[in-house]
């Protein structure tokens, strides 16, 4: 349905206050960033670097950040998944299409992969936006461990705290 009225004025911006409960914006100019520091490890040769960590809402946006070649994790989404392939390329060993550099990619609710990079990949960067919980399960789908918001906020914490960023350096992300 097109807007009745005519905005007389369309680069004015807002006049009104927000609303006092809204959080505030993220905005984060080097999103590669330069510093080492601030890619949280996760496994070996595999990083994370966090750009929203949303606790009320369970789900977090990070670069997801690997150097090597191999299996990363076998798990399953019980929401979507959303992700965007920055650099290199990627696969799941449980289907016969490649995430390449530029590529989007959906993971719907309950499936269950294996993620895999290729032995000619020196670095895979893919944007995620993960909704719930990450369940790592063994090849019959037995539960072996997870991550969540929370387990990630934990892992920055500890993180940051190590390299000299400061536990605090985390809140930026947390909304």
């Amino acid at each position: 349905m097109p807007l009745e009225a005519k905005d007389e004025n369309p680069r004015m911006p807002y006049q009104l206050a927000n609303p006092a409960e809204a959080l505030s914006d993220i905005v984060i100019p080097d999103g590669i960033p330069d510093d080492e520091r601030v890619w949280v490890p996760q496994a070996e040769n595999v990083h994370f670097r966090p750009l929203c960590l949303n606790r009320s809402q369970g789900y977090w946006m990070n670069l997801l950040r690997v150097r090597k070649s191999g299996v990363l994790s076998r798990h399953r989404h019980p929401q979507g998944v959303h992700g965007w392939v920055l650099k290199g390329r990627w696969h799941y060993l449980e289907h016969d299409w490649e995430a390449v550099e530029g590529g989007y990619v959906y993971e719907p609710p309950g499936e269950t992969h294996t993620l895999v990079v290729p032995d000619d990949v020196e670095e895979m960067i893919t944007l995620f936006q993960v909704n719930g919980v990450m369940y790592y399960v063994d090849p019959w789908g037995k539960g072996i461990g997870f991550e969540d918001v929370f387990t990630k906020i934990d892992m920055c914490r500890a993180h940051y705290e190590a390299v000299g960023l400061g536990a605090d350096y985390v809140d930026q992300f947390i909304r």
